[in-house]
């Protein structure tokens, strides 16, 4: 990471690939602190990547130390706000090799002393991007997939990094009362609920599969409902989703447990539906928070929680709210 590394680095940093063969990228986004919402400065990204051959290709007089690196490498030291920008190319696969193409990450922070790694940058949509690689990722920093916009011949990701986000042994003094559900930054995984009432009624319809690239709320109810609470809650989301119109899909997720039976659950909310006459949002259930048959328990609630409220957009993660209580006001 060190070698060659400049004195002065900008937020800004073009890729010697970037005059070269190959689709012309930029990954551009904020580095947050551990909170996912406090914009950290100051803070050096290392990339490193193959070229478009799927080779890291070192050229002629680089150092010996870097050379397994190859030539498409650079520094970004994040801004006042966080943010920094990537213009390169977007590498290639390894040739005959299952692995996806990816840009290799180190991330240096200012206030302490080591460097670490962080999810290599992978590209959502790609054959090699199995569904089985996707479980794989260990989400360090957040989730690695970049997803692309396309702006004339300009690929555009924008990508946030979480620091410490999953990192072993991180120092930090973020103290948990309660935890439930993935972390701010993290990619929201795909599962399959029964939907009982709402659009999708009498489908599986996966919320993240169909609806991820709007803005998205998934509500989830564990072992400890109340009603009222929830009731409350409903209609607001339903008037926001009337307000948002198709730019906000919301969904509720019940999955209590105790004295469960398919027919009673759909029934249930069935009636629910019907009592406030919703029509935008998506009542769904699943046996419970840990069935594995939905894999809703990729998203790691807790049942014990009253309510685990997870905000999305483009898949990822962007806010996580638990125990939040409905109020008469709410501050938008």
């Amino acid at each position: 990471m060190f070698v060659g590394m400049p004195t002065n680095i900008s937020s800004v940093d073009t890729s010697v690939g970037w005059t070269e063969k190959g689709q012309k990228l930029l990954v551009t986004g904020k580095a947050y602190k551990i909170d996912g919402k406090t914009p950290a400065p100051n803070v050096i990204i290392y990339y490193w990547q193959t070229d478009n051959n799927g080779y890291y290709s070192p050229t002629k007089g680089m150092d010996e130390k870097a050379k397994r690196h190859g030539h498409i490498r650079g520094w970004v030291k994040t801004d006042e706000n966080g943010k920094y920008s990537i213009y390169t190319i977007k590498p290639a696969p390894y040739p005959n090799e299952n692995i996806p193409a990816h840009i290799h990450t180190s991330i240096k922070e200012p206030n302490i002393e080591n460097e670490y790694y962080i999810d290599e940058f992978v590209f959502d949509g790609a054959k090699l991007l199995t569904g089985d690689k996707r479980k794989s990722l260990e989400n360090r920093g957040g989730s690695g997939i970049l997803r692309v916009l396309i702006s004339g011949d300009l690929q555009i990701a924008e990508h946030n990094i979480i620091l410490g986000l999953n990192i072993p042994n991180y120092p930090t003094t973020k103290k948990i009362e309660k935890q439930s559900g993935l972390e701010i930054g993290e990619d929201n995984p795909s599962f399959i609920p029964y939907h009982a009432f709402g659009p999708d009624k009498g489908t599986r319809t996966c919320p993240v599969c169909k609806y991820g690239r709007f803005h998205g709320i998934v509500y989830f109810v564990g072992n400890n409902p109340n009603w009222d609470d929830i009731k409350k809650w409903l209609t607001f989301l339903e008037q926001e989703s009337v307000t948002r119109s198709k730019y906000l899909k919301a969904y509720f997720v019940y999955g209590n447990e105790k004295d469960y039976s398919k027919d009673k659950r759909q029934k249930e909310l069935e009636k629910v539906g019907l009592e406030l006459k919703l029509k935008n949002i998506a009542l769904t259930f699943v046996p419970s928070m840990i069935d594995t048959e939905s894999e809703v328990y990729l998203n790691k609630i807790n049942p014990s929680v009253e309510n685990t409220f997870v905000i999305f957009k483009h898949r990822t993660i962007i806010d996580k709210f638990i125990n939040l209580k409905h109020r008469q006001t709410i501050s938008q």
